[in-house]
């Protein structure tokens, strides 16, 4: 048994188990183990097999947990998203051909864990992860995280806007998740982007809301969005078509200043996943969800985010899987990433 045939930079701790193939490519990045050499269930069970780091130093991007799902409303358990994520994650492969991108040739990447999140103490969960990101960011690190429910946006984009200044945003999900308050709460997941707006955390003109159906409380539930100047398309605006004529418009609206990808699996049609805790039914394809990822290609990406994958509710796996392929083709949309 030897270490994953790359070395990690200076002052990084890393953890990788894997036997030696046979036969590898040889590079200074750290590039995934392929499953003609090493068997998908070998080994540590880290986001696409990359070696796990204690630190963000030296990195380019990282894959980050936080299992925490305080915050949800309806049903619990995406605590448990990250794990199955990473587990999932093992049959995802190191190139892009749809789109050339090559990003373990590109970025040095690794796992650099979960965040220590309190799961009894959602205040001081969101506390824990502003300061874990703080520090992430700081060391020039790009993340991508896995969820965990649709709060831990808030204090994730708390530290990437104390870096880079209100971020643009594209945010794919059935809900707006702009709610004031619930059961007198005013931090859940219904509400982290309404707490962002409060804080000037938003580049309000630069905000789109892609996916968004359902039944509501009121006959007009978009018009606090809309009085804030974000761009709000429904998921029935969407249905029957190809979102590449939009993402051309999102592009021209973001700009070449910061951005920030935040996915949540139930922007989705249940039928392809069913693992979450709020479906709504009528949603976004896979196809549309890749239409819109690579539709980020060329933006100035400071972060990701893939929430709200709940595995108890989906046997099959399949809802994790598509987190995890999702998770890959943000990583590909990263500045930096060549195309081969």
């Amino acid at each position: 048994w030897v270490a994953l045939w790359t070395r990690p930079r200076e002052g990084a701790q890393r953890v990788s188990a894997f036997p030696a193939p046979p036969c590898s490519e040889r590079s200074s990045f750290n590039v995934p183990p392929s499953a003609q050499f090493v068997a998908r269930p070998v080994g540590i069970c880290s986001m696409l097999k990359l070696p796990v780091q204690t630190s963000p130093e030296g990195l380019d991007a990282a894959f980050v947990g936080v299992p925490l799902d305080t915050g949800t409303s309806n049903r619990p358990g995406a605590r448990f998203g990250p794990r199955h994520i990473r587990a999932e994650s093992s049959m995802v492969r190191s190139y892009n051909p749809s789109t050339g991108a090559a990003p373990f040739h590109s970025l040095m990447v690794a796992d650099i864990g979960d965040v220590n999140v309190n799961l009894y103490n959602l205040l001081e969960s969101c506390r824990q992860i502003r300061e874990a990101y703080q520090k992430i960011v700081a060391a020039g690190c790009i993340p991508l995280t896995l969820g965990g429910d649709h709060t831990i946006t808030y204090p994730i984009l708390q530290a990437v806007a104390e870096k880079h200044g209100p971020v643009g945003l594209v945010h794919v999900d059935a809900h707006t998740d702009t709610g004031d308050k619930a059961l007198g709460e005013k931090i859940y997941h219904g509400t982290p982007f309404r707490r962002c707006v409060e804080e000037g955390l938003l580049d309000c003109k630069r905000v789109v809301q892609i996916g968004i159906r359902g039944s509501s409380y009121t006959l007009d539930p978009y018009k606090y969005n809309r009085d804030q100047g974000f761009r709000v398309v429904l998921a029935e605006d969407c249905w029957m078509k190809s979102l590449v004529p939009l993402m051309g418009e999102v592009r021209q609206q973001m700009g070449a200043k910061p951005i920030y990808i935040s996915f949540d699996i139930d922007g989705l049609d249940p039928a392809y996943a069913p693992g979450t805790g709020t479906p709504e039914i009528a949603g976004l394809t896979p196809a549309q969800a890749l239409e819109i990822i690579r539709g980020c290609q060329g933006l100035n990406i400071v972060g990701c985010d893939l929430v709200e994958v709940a595995p108890v509710y989906d046997a099959s796996g399949n809802t994790a899987l598509m987190g995890a392929n999702l998770l890959f083709e943000m990583l590909c949309a990263l500045p930096g990433v060549k195309k081969l």
